[in-house]
């Protein structure tokens, strides 16, 4: 445990140690046993989450098999980076000049085949009761995250989840937040960014002293509520939208982060003028405004009122039933490409690379044995090998972990889960994944993870 300056504290230094006394325990429904202090003038950390539904391909991005048969390897080729022996897609060129800023994972795996029962095991870090369907059984990590360090006072969420409009219900992910209740949901963000109309619902500045008047005064009489009985949190959970309104209401700090007509044209361009790209954009803007975890759901690759190809899909979900997966590749790899490399390169040319720590994962793989239908090539689920990529967070870059065998199909070296990922995770935001546990419906304290260990080669 790290030591405690007796200097000032911050709210998140006070929050923190506030909690470990008793009369904090149930009020909170977290045990801290354990919880990091921030040393006195070290900036918050911060998470990004680049979240790809579906199963990104890891043998066409970043676990290319160019000796395996030709029904494994695939019609692409790796080509070489910055960094000897890292090898990516050639169709990630941007990839190649960055790959000293980002480590590539290779070898995290689970037991999970269903989107559903992926999305469940992956974000929540345990087993879930049902293999099927995207509803937590336990909390989403942003949801545990977001318990541990409170909301800040004013300016944006701590939490935010960006996505498709109409893709953004709680339960579309597995993004929900089970026994810790709704108060711990993230502020979602709908809609294509890149659209020249887009706007952030429910978020406009106050013009005038008497709007704000009216509006804190129906704060007031909604906070007077009979609350004889919360058993799901709802009164609870209303009172901390309420607080995230009015910290929005009384400042112009959240308002400017989420507006990207700020950001020079030049720096848009580099992003990428399409949903993928304004997004990652959009998360950078939000972590340096104070935001404590941003998750970012890239999905639908096409430019703002675009269409696709007849033979590429909405997400990463690359059955050949679905859609033709070189092509949709081909597609879908150059935005993505943009994307990830512009987030990688400003957030190291902004000095954010040791705050902010960037995951870029989906649930599972795909089988490394491509299928066909009607003649198109495809490729399955496959959660028993997968590849992901980080960046930043003060951590080691420019290396490979892990590997798999020399079909792709399960791991051969540092075998892991994603619950060392979030391990790692939480280690950098400060929070003892070990010592702290969250109370559920039943009363029992649940650990924040189950088991996991943060990457030694990242530390």
């Amino acid at each position: 445990m790290k030591h405690i300056s007796s200097g000032p504290l911050s709210r998140r230094n006070f929050l923190q140690v506030g909690a470990l006394t008793l009369g904090g325990l149930g009020a909170a429904g977290i045990v801290p046993w354990k919880l990091h202090a921030s040393e006195p003038g070290t900036p918050e950390t911060s998470v990004i989450l680049i979240w790809l539904p579906g199963g990104p391909p890891h043998m066409e991005m970043y676990d290319m098999k160019p000796d395996a048969p030709a029904e494994y390897r695939g019609d692409f080729r790796p080509v070489r980076t910055n960094v000897p022996g890292i090898d990516v897609c050639e169709h990630l060129p941007m990839h190649t000049r960055v790959a000293d800023k980002f480590t590539v994972i290779r070898s995290i795996a689970h037991t999970f085949a269903d989107h559903g029962g992926g999305h469940k095991r992956f974000l929540t870090g345990r087993d879930p009761a049902q293999p099927t369907g995207f509803v937590n059984d336990h909390p989403m990590v942003g949801s545990m995250a977001y318990k541990v360090r409170g909301q800040r006072q004013g300016g944006v969420p701590n939490y935010i989840v960006g996505a498709d409009g109409g893709r953004d219900g709680i339960d579309v992910f597995s993004f929900g937040s089970a026994y810790l209740g709704p108060s711990v949901h993230p502020f979602t963000v709908a809609g294509d960014p890149a659209d020249p109309s887009f706007q952030v619902r429910n978020l406009r500045s106050i013009h005038t002293e008497e709007r704000l008047t009216e509006r804190l005064h129906l704060l007031d009489r909604l906070n007077t509520a009979e609350n004889t009985s919360d058993p799901r949190g709802t009164m609870g959970a209303m009172d901390t939208y309420r607080q995230r309104a009015l910290g929005m209401l009384t400042t112009d700090e959240a308002r400017r982060a989420f507006d990207l007509s700020l950001e020079p044209m030049h720096v848009r361009e580099r992003y990428g003028m399409h949903r993928y790209g304004q997004r990652a954009l959009l998360a950078r803007r939000l972590v340096e405004a104070g935001a404590s975890f941003v998750t970012m759901v890239m999905e639908n690759p096409s430019f703002t009122r675009g269409g696709f190809p007849a033979d590429a899909t909405y997400n990463w979900d690359s059955h050949a039933v679905n859609c033709h997966i070189f092509n949709d590749s081909l597609f879908r790899f150059p935005m993505y490409d943009r994307a990830v490399t512009a987030l990688i390169e400003d957030l190291y040319a902004r000095g954010l690379d040791r705050r902010v720590m960037l995951i870029v994962t989906g649930e599972f793989g795909r089988t490394p044995r491509i299928t066909y239908y009607e003649g198109r090539p495809g490729r399955d689920h496959w959660p028993a090998a997968m590849s992901l990529i980080v960046s930043g967070g003060g951590m080691r870059m420019g290396q490979v972990i892990g590997a798999t065998n020399a079909r792709g199909e399960y791991p051969t070296q540092r075998r892991m889960t994603p619950n060392d990922l979030w391990a790692t995770m939480f280690h950098h935001l400060g929070i003892d994944h070990e010592h702290t546990s969250f109370i559920d419906h039943t009363g029992r304290p649940m650990p924040i993870l189950p088991y996991g260990t943060p990457i030694a080669e990242l530390l």
